[in-house]
């Protein structure tokens, strides 16, 4: 039986000759490699700036901490996200203020983002979600309108475009994930974008526990035996050289990785036009997906509060038909509202962010990855399309 995972990494020989370099210099974080990521990364999204870190997780709470978000603020996010979107906010003291989003396109919906704003609210995140880039030019002018910072949850955001630009270089702020689930990964390790220069140099002393030389600076300048000044109150949130190795090798074939996410995408929608109860992933006029991960909508119906525990009934009958066959499916994440912590301190009800709700009990995330092969991509459209539903 085929055995098809969601997603799969994948590591060149270019990649395991030069995670060794690191071990044969002896310089292991935050070094060399690091600094030739970040320029590759820059490069790339046509930033100023890229500051590399461990997670992306931490990318949102080093931006929350260095733009002056407090414990006395609060921070409007998506509703349907990975938990790490609030917990950053919610790390920091900051509240998380849920904003529902879209079914459309699983993105908040920027219509419902100025009823959430209060005399409070300090920041939005908004999530390009899966890869498609968040309404921007909107979220941009409430920001503006409200005086609000705008801080990209862009975990899965490599290779997404907004009218020609680069998700991250839109807001104070774009973070970026390197996950094993993403199209370009170093395992674990994230990057912060930013095309303010003072910003920048206060983000890359903040990840390094608020110095302001690296120790790798400090080795190669003038007077390596004196010790560094603390401007800033900081956190050890640095990347290692192993990962800056591998990230980097990995940026110079980056259209390679963009391009065959791309490609299997297209297969995708071409194959389920005929199939109307699965609804594929939307792209509005002026932005480019990157596909992360290729997500669709079970609906064989309206999703309705009445109807929806039958609809996840059917959603999950397909998943373990996939499941018995081979395929790796998942849902498309969780709703954060409705996850036991947030429920609980913040007297939440499931219905309470419906389309939310409804995109985490209906969504269905299809394997997609670098080295999917056409026999393996053939074989799962086979068994879609030959699929009743119960």
């Amino acid at each position: 039986m085929k055995d098809i995972p969601i997603a799969k990494t994948t590591f060149t020989e270019e990649d395991k000759r030069n995670i060794l370099k690191p071990l044969e210099s002896g310089w292991v974080v935050q070094g060399p490699f690091v600094e030739e990521f970040e320029n590759k990364w820059s490069t790339f999204t046509d930033v100023k700036n890229s500051i590399a870190v461990s997670n992306c997780t931490n990318a949102l709470v080093l931006s929350l901490v260095a733009l002056g978000v407090t414990s006395k603020d609060e921070v409007i996010v998506p509703s349907f996200t990975w938990v790490a979107t609030a917990n950053a906010v919610e790390s920091i003291g900051a509240t998380p203020v849920f904003c529902d989003i879209s079914l459309d396109t699983f993105n908040i919906d920027v219509n419902l983002i100025e009823s959430k704003i209060s005399a409070n609210t300090k920041a939005i995140i908004p999530v390009h979600l899966f890869g498609l880039p968040a309404e921007l030019d909107a979220i941009m002018k409430i920001s503006a309108r409200h005086d609000l910072l705008v801080i990209e949850d862009a975990a899965c955001g490599f290779s997404s475009y907004s009218k020609g630009k680069h998700v991250g270089s839109f807001g104070h702020t774009g973070c970026f994930s390197f996950h094993p689930r993403k199209a370009l990964t170093t395992g674990e390790g994230g990057m912060i974008t930013t095309n303010d220069d003072d910003l920048a140099d206060k983000l890359k002393s903040m990840r390094n526990h608020g110095a302001h030389l690296s120790d790798f600076q400090r080795h190669n300048g003038s007077k390596p035996y004196e010790l560094p000044e603390f401007p800033y109150m900081g956190f050890n949130f640095r990347m290692t050289d192993f990962q800056g190795a591998i990230g980097s090798t990995q940026m110079d074939r980056a259209n390679v990785i963009a391009e065959s996410r791309n490609r299997i995408a297209i297969k995708y929608y071409e194959a389920f036009k005929g199939i109307d109860w699965l609804k594929t992933p939307s792209v509005y006029e002026g932005a480019v997906h990157g596909y992360q991960s290729y997500v669709c909508l079970f609906e064989p119906e309206p999703i309705t509060l009445n109807n929806i525990e039958r609809i996840n009934k059917q959603r999950n009958d397909f998943m373990k038909y996939l499941h018995e066959s081979g395929i790796s499916t998942r849902p498309g994440t969780h709703s954060v509202h409705n996850t036991t912590y947030y429920r609980q301190k913040y007297g939440i009800k499931p219905e309470d962010y419906f389309s939310s709700l409804a995109a985490e009990m209906c969504s269905i995330a299809l394997p997609i990855y670098t080295e999917l092969k056409d026999e393996d991509l053939n074989y799962i459209l086979s068994k879609i399309a030959s699929y009743k539903i119960k």
